[in-house]
């Protein structure tokens, strides 16, 4: 069970990712995606990056700890909010994107693997998948959280021969070359 189900835990990651959001992805997306394209927000926590997205995006956000989704609901009564686990992606509908920034992490190797699989069937055809993640190698542990770190050739691992890499790049966050993102076309 996520430690996110508990509202104690949930309120305090809000408080520690205050400043932190997705909005050096908007101009990457922006490259790929028209105007009002649907885009699923995989983990939207706070809903930080939501909020970026729906300006020029037709935004679903979607986490399995179903506190965040009725803290950001509470002050976004219209919001398309779903409850949706990234790993097994049950639901029927498609999207032109699907968007996460520092979400996959948190998955073991093999189920980020099944989630690459399993977006495949949630993208419309020719649609792009976005990620951040952790720049780094192996397993770790903060806040009795596990993380998986993962490098270029890591990552390329985890993903389905239908996803087509356009652009695998790092950045920073918190330290110099600490993240990278990486966006991938669905093939066919």
């Amino acid at each position: 069970m996520s430690c996110f189900q508990d509202i104690k835990n949930v309120k305090e990651y809000i408080k520690a990712a205050e400043g932190y959001d997705g909005r050096r992805f908007i101009p990457i997306l922006r490259r790929y995606l028209k105007d009002c394209s649907t885009i699923l927000e995989l983990g939207m926590g706070p809903g930080t990056d939501m909020d970026l997205l729906s300006k020029f995006y037709t935004v679903t956000g979607s986490d399995n700890s179903q506190a965040f989704l009725d803290i950001y609901k509470e002050n976004h009564p219209n919001a398309d909010l779903i409850f949706l686990d990234a790993v097994k992606m049950d639901t029927h509908r498609k999207f032109d994107c699907i968007y996460s920034n520092k979400v996959l992490h948190n998955l073991s190797v093999a189920d980020c693997k099944t989630s690459f699989q399993q977006q495949l069937q949630c993208i419309n055809p020719k649609g792009i998948l976005l990620h951040s993640f952790w720049f780094g190698e192996g397993e770790m542990e903060h806040g009795g959280i596990k993380y998986n770190n993962y490098n270029f050739e890591s990552i390329k691992k985890q993903i389905s021969n239908n996803l087509e890499i356009l652009e695998l790049e790092m950045y920073s966050e918190m330290e110099e070359d600490d993240s990278f993102y990486i966006v991938l076309r669905k093939s066919s």
